[in-house]
């Protein structure tokens, strides 16, 4: 006999078998006690919920000739047609592949003939938000007043898509996302069936990757056991089969991520990938790692909702203290971003480093948390002694002496000043990202009468005097823009204001002499 997937064979086939609905199977089952059955019902929530497998369920019980306490009891000929597909009371229809208006009024003509034997026809159409407009339109008065024989059960995972008059003819039933201590539970019962010995950290690891879906959690459970077959199944091994990352892992990241250190970082980065570890997993993981960091910042009484063990536990106290929470809710900020481009990027592990670099150079941001970040590597710098003076205990407390603008030039070379009156034309024929960093540069006079290119500190400074040949192309573009030979000198500021301390603003001094001529 052919091999059956876990969530095919631990289908629930009563009510009680169902885990995390209990709303909704308690008021089925009263409906059925009590044969206050309705004639149209909505089942909407996520994926692997169980809106199905409890639709197939009540098709069973409304048409079982001895049901047990609203549940169908199995043995029953009715049952057992209906459990083998037999039954010509319970219809399926997938309405992502059946969404015209000649597939509904098919079914609206069948609605005509009672059933054979039995009860009632159960109709339970999957996915219907992907009928069409039309085949809405179709089923809607028939929804509305089907004949006593007749129920429909849809299921979707999109509700907001079906029309409201839909909504408003059909009994709503929302259903939750299944709760990790239920999957884990539910999972940890049907390993024992199966005799298959599996790490109780594994398991919950399984059931957190699932995100709240039981078919989810069975499908990832499935997948582990036939690759480690005949073996128990550790965390570790789970981790290896999903490409998921340990949580140390994460420790290490962000505490090169505090020490600023970008080259650790993308090291350790390149140890992920080339352990063949996804990368979309491993952004979701490390997010949910700074999610438990939050929460144990913001309260005192959180460590039964952080689902960690006691070491890990004891190492994410200490990393929450050394953190603050505005520089915590701007790392999540950056990776929930992270986590929406990365989906269907191609060249996934550029975003994540690119996402890191921003962890590491809070200066690359102008919002309050980036701030927030760079006061506190001040605040430690000082704590450590690393000063910025001249020489080796020299005062740093005196203020700063205010530097006076330096000179107008009295004359500027026609090349360059040719090349500051087509700045615009010279940045729009730059390719990316070169193009970008010329936009927020700054033009101004040097040494020899050299034309002087003042950009920020960071990745404009590293990508024209740390990679070769792009200052190169520049003074080539520029040659070949202006028809002269001109030599560029490239500066780094920390800020634009010191740009307007330090230099002589060349485009606005050319804009001067040209509205005066």
């Amino acid at each position: 006999m052919s091999y059956t997937a876990l969530y095919r064979k631990f289908r629930p086939n009563r009510f009680e078998e169902v885990k995390g609905q209990e709303h909704i199977v308690t008021t089925l089952q009263n409906q059925i006690k009590a044969d206050r059955i309705g004639h149209a019902y909505l089942f909407c929530g996520t994926r692997g919920t169980g809106k199905t497998s409890i639709a197939k369920i009540f098709a069973r019980a409304v048409n079982c000739e001895h049901p047990v306490e609203g549940s169908p009891c199995g043995e029953c000929a009715s049952c057992k047609a209906i459990a083998a597909g037999a039954s010509m009371n319970v219809i399926e229809i997938d309405a992502a592949s059946n969404n015209g208006v000649d597939n509904i009024r098919e079914i609206v003509e069948e609605v005509s003939y009672s059933p054979a034997e039995g009860r009632f026809k159960v109709y339970i159409i999957d996915e219907v938000h992907m009928l069409s407009i039309g085949a809405f339109n179709a089923l809607l008065k028939t929804l509305e007043e089907p004949p006593s024989y007749v129920i429909f059960i849809l299921a979707t995972t999109e509700v907001h898509k079906i029309p409201i008059t839909i909504l408003s003819r059909c009994q709503r039933y929302d259903f939750r996302r299944i709760t990790i201590e239920t999957i884990v539970e539910r999972l940890r019962e049907l390993m024992e069936q199966e005799q298959v010995q599996v790490e109780e950290k594994a398991l919950r690891y399984v059931a957190k990757t699932a995100d709240g879906s039981m078919r989810d959690a069975l499908s990832l459970l499935d997948q582990c056991i036939a690759f480690h077959f005949g073996q128990e199944l550790t965390y570790d091994k789970a981790l290896d089969v999903l490409g998921a990352v340990d949580t140390e892992v994460f420790s290490r990241l962000l505490r090169h991520v505090l020490q600023q250190d970008v080259t650790g970082c993308i090291g350790l980065l390149e140890e992920i990938v080339m352990q063949g570890r996804e990368l979309t997993q491993f952004v979701t993981d490390f997010t949910w790692y700074l999610r438990n960091l939050l929460l144990l910042k913001s309260s005192d009484d959180i460590e039964d909702i952080i689902d960690v063990s006691s070491d890990n536990l004891l190492r994410l106290k200490e990393e929450a203290g050394m953190l603050e929470v505005e520089a915590l809710m701007r790392y999540i900020r950056i990776f929930s971003e992270l986590s929406g481009q990365i989906k269907y990027a191609t060249q996934k592990r550029i975003f994540v480093e690119i996402a890191l670099i921003k962890l590491c150079k809070p200066n690359m941001e102008r919002d309050y948390g980036s701030v927030v970040e760079r006061v506190r590597v001040i605040e430690e710098q000082l704590e450590n002694g690393i000063v910025t003076t001249a020489a080796a205990g020299e005062a740093v407390a005196a203020p700063m002496p205010v530097k006076e603008r330096p000179p107008m030039p009295k004359a500027i070379p026609e090349d360059v000043q040719e090349a500051v009156e087509r700045w615009h034309d010279i940045v729009a024929m730059a390719a990316m990202p070169m193009k970008q960093y010329l936009k927020e540069a700054r033009l101004s006079l040097g040494g020899d009468n050299r034309l002087l290119i003042v950009v920020e500190d960071g990745l404009a400074s590293d990508y024209f005097l740390k990679q070769e040949g792009h200052k190169e192309l520049l003074e080539q573009q520029l040659s070949e823009a202006v028809g002269k030979e001109i030599a560029v000198t490239i500066q780094t500021i920390a800020s634009r204001d010191a740009f307007e301390q330090n230099y002589v603003d060349l485009s606005q001094l050319i804009h001067m002499e040209i509205e005066e001529e």
